[in-house]
């Protein structure tokens, strides 16, 4: 149900993270996630320590969900002299193409300890149903 839509990203996510680099409006870095079904809903679990909520945006157009954070340096007084910084600072983002038989209008989303976690219904249309058979002259059987 779900696609992905880069398949460069986890090479990205991998040079970013052995060189140190921090993600830019324009290069975001890559967002560690975890993605399962559960029920009628695929749950979509990502990993934003650090991050408060205001700066968080998510977003949905057509099927294409995108999912955009940044976390901001910790304002520090002029006498601090930072003595090591390991910590990723910058813009981080995930984009998914979401499968038509998703519900888009309902998705719901939860931010709790650094992680996000997006629910999304699959829609009526798309779940199983049992068809009527028909005796041939316009009437439905009953089958039992």
């Amino acid at each position: 149900m779900l696609m992905r839509t880069d398949p460069f990203r986890e090479l990205d996510r991998l040079t970013q993270q052995m060189l140190g680099t921090t993600g830019t409006w324009s290069r975001p870095s890559a967002v560690p996630m975890d993605a399962y079904r559960e029920g009628d809903a695929y749950v979509i679990v990502m990993d934003l320590p650090g991050v408060s909520t205001d700066a968080i945006d998510i977003d949905v157009e057509r099927n294409m969900l995108t999912v955009k954070a940044e976390r901001r340096p910790v304002a520090k007084a002029d006498d601090v002299q930072m003595e090591l910084s390991e910590r990723h600072l910058g813009v981080f983002s995930r984009q998914l193409m979401l499968a038509d038989t998703l519900d888009t209008e309902k998705i719901t989303a939860d931010y709790e300890a650094g992680v996000l976690t997006l629910r999304i219904p699959i829609a009526e249309r798309a779940k199983p149903r049992k068809i009527a058979i028909g005796r041939g002259d316009g009437r439905r059987q009953i089958s039992g």
